[in-house]
């Protein structure tokens, strides 16, 4: 049975709204409270928007529950009013339409990476949006739009949701492009529109992006699948920071004038996303009148296309002369290996670091670690240091790279460049959050953990991107993780570092340890299949000792080790280094290597804790 929507789909080209986000900001609605809240705490101001969009002539009202999934409103404590704030969210957009407009149920992503990458798993996305997608459904919308997705795969569990709830409802399947015409995740418009087609979806489209200059071509290559509707949602160009707020240049006549382009490319629907209002929606219905669509089926046969490669991608070659893995064979080749931590400066000066390096590599270290930012303190760039110490230091780096303050887009480029610079060696840490730092009030991303970015880095080392793609290129990265021993959550611990080993790490360091057998214990319950570098953290005096124990997360000190710190007085370094060297000649036929920490980054105490250890 086709439905009324559709109906008028084939017959002219409707007008679907603008932007309901950046309209209600500039409203005043806080995105602390979360805007998809709006629809109880502030109805009238949703229902304004709608009305000032139906008066601008928008055939199809969205309604305000882009971000009204149960994983996006739990950054706001609103996971017990899902389906409240979906239904009223119809009910607000209904209350303007009537019956001689649709209304469109306004779905976004979860805000979370799925699995492998993030660690949202594929049956909890799908009740995640079965949750969002009966709320909207049993309140009357008159289709479904899924929008701004980037991951074709999350895409498709949302559509299959929809369709376990409805099977004939109309539903348009949206997805955000880059310049380069592919998603973020890789997917082409012609795979998208094809994927979503056999999966149900009756439209397809694009929306968000950059602007409307360059979904042309993603339009275009979307109508290369047979029989394909496709719909186009552009942004109002991209945004530009004035007087302390995004402000979206795109004016009216030059949207609508690509507006006119879409038609004559035979789109079956134009609207806005981020950044327009209703003058641009007037605009476009000035140019879309009671327009026929354009057929497009004589150029659609003649331009359909396989979305299988032809061909492989060529490679690039990314090997460098001094690229890493020299610490990792050393092992394999049953040498214990030494690397010893420097964290970056809080200035602009690495001086000091790069004497270290060298003081260390003169002492016979193996590979210089250098700490990503720890407890969110404000500091040079890990990756910066990294280069400035090799330029002068031939040592090998181990690159800490925490997930905190990068998306997958930021990581997948900070991991490019630290390929491109020969650092080879990556420590995959989850990060510290902001609110223990300098800047509590700064925001973390945490978009993947440590296990997430250990699978982007595997997915990098096979020559493919997050969609499973060939890339140009293929990456060389050791991959190394983070184990604690002494986690008061020890079996959680073990679960992690497990995943950690089943998505390709390569080795782990251990947090600093004082006595054998927490390390004993993990390497008994883990069978741990990867070489170990049991973390060790020389203490300076008994007040070190008792802080490290009493107010630093996953540390674990011994009664009897600071009671010796606390009898040392002034002799503390001394007798920390003592401990330190204590400690590692019992656990070294254990493990293939350590990884010391000096503290405060007194690099001699490092070097007294390994004299005589690297001629063994």
């Amino acid at each position: 049975m086709t439905s009324r929507l559709l109906e008028a789909l084939d017959e002219r080209v409707l007008v679907i709204d603008g932007a309901m986000g950046t309209k209600l900001m500039d409203q005043g609605v806080s995105v602390g409270s979360g805007l998809d809240y709006a629809n109880l705490d502030a109805p009238g101001v949703v229902q304004a928007i709608h009305r000032d969009y139906l008066a601008a002539g928008a055939d199809i009202l969205e309604t305000n529950t882009f971000g009204a999934n149960r994983f996006r409103l739990a950054k706001h404590g609103l996971t017990d009013k899902v389906r409240r704030i979906n239904r009223q969210g119809v009910m607000l957009a209904r209350s303007v339409a009537g019956n001689e407009r649709f209304v469109g149920g306004a779905m976004g992503p979860l805000g979370k990476p799925l699995a492998p990458i993030g660690t949202v798993s594929t049956d909890e996305a799908r009740e995640a949006f079965h949750e969002q997608a009966s709320a909207l459904i049993e309140a009357g919308v008159d289709l479904i739009l899924l929008e701004t997705f980037s991951d074709l795969s999350e895409i498709k569990i949302a559509l299959e949701a929809v369709r376990s709830i409805d099977a004939e409802l109309p539903v348009a399947g949206f997805l955000s492009f880059t310049d380069e015409c592919k998603t973020i995740y890789g997917y082409k418009p012609e795979e998208c529109a094809r994927s979503l087609m056999e999966g149900g979806a009756q439209l397809v489209g694009a929306n968000c992006s950059s602007g409307p200059e360059h979904l042309h071509e993603v339009i275009d290559r979307m109508h290369r699948v047979q029989d394909a509707r496709v719909l186009v949602l552009p942004n109002a160009g991209l945004p530009a920071y004035v007087d302390g707020r995004y402000v979206y240049l795109t004016g009216p006549e030059y949207f609508a004038r690509h507006a006119q382009q879409f038609i004559e490319q035979g789109v079956r629907a134009v609207g806005g996303c981020c950044g327009t209002n209703e003058h641009h929606i007037r605009s476009v219905r000035a140019i879309v009148g009671t327009r026929a669509p354009v057929a497009v089926e004589d150029r659609t046969k003649a331009r359909e296309i396989s979305v299988v490669e032809s061909e492989e991608p060529a490679r690039t070659d990314t090997k460098q002369a001094a690229s890493g893995g020299r610490f990792i064979k050393k092992i394999e080749e049953g040498t214990f290996v030494v690397s010893v931590e420097i964290d970056p400066p809080k200035s602009v000066d690495a001086s000091k670091m790069i004497r270290g390096a060298a003081m260390l590599k003169q002492a016979g270290v193996d590979a210089i670690n250098i700490a990503d930012s720890p407890l969110a303190r404000a500091r040079m760039s890990p990756l910066a240091l990294a280069t400035l110490i090799r330029q002068e230091v031939p040592i090998e780096i181990i690159l800490h790279m925490s997930c905190r303050d990068r998306n997958v887009l930021g990581l997948q480029a900070e991991l490019m460049g630290a390929q491109a610079l020969g650092v080879m060696n990556i420590l995959a840490v989850t990060g510290d959050p902001p609110s223990v730092g300098d800047y509590p009030d700064a925001t973390g991303v945490f978009e993947v953990d440590a296990i997430g970015l250990i699978g982007i880095m595997e997915r990098l080392n096979q020559g493919v991107d997050l969609s499973g793609k060939p890339l140009k290129f293929n990456t060389e990265f050791v991959i190394g993780c983070a184990s604690n021993p002494t986690s008061d959550d020890v079996d959680r611990e073990i679960e992690r570092f497990l995943r950690k080993e089943e998505a390709g790490v390569h080795f782990t360091m251990t947090q600093p340890l004082y006595e054998l057998e927490s390390l004993e214990r993990f390497l008994e319950k883990t069978s741990c299949g990867v070489p170990v570098m049991v973390g060790i953290l020389p203490l300076r005096n008994g007040r070190h000792a008792e802080f490290l124990h009493n107010e630093v997360p996953g540390m674990f000190i011994p009664e009897d080790i600071r009671a010796r710190m606390k009898a040392a007085g002034d002799q503390g370094p001394q007798e920390g280094v003592q401990i330190a060297r204590e400690f590692l000649e019992q656990a070294k036929p254990l493990v293939q290597g350590t990884y010391l920490m000096p503290p405060f980054n007194r690099f001699e105490m490092a070097v007294e804790v390994i004299k005589g250890l690297v001629e063994d």
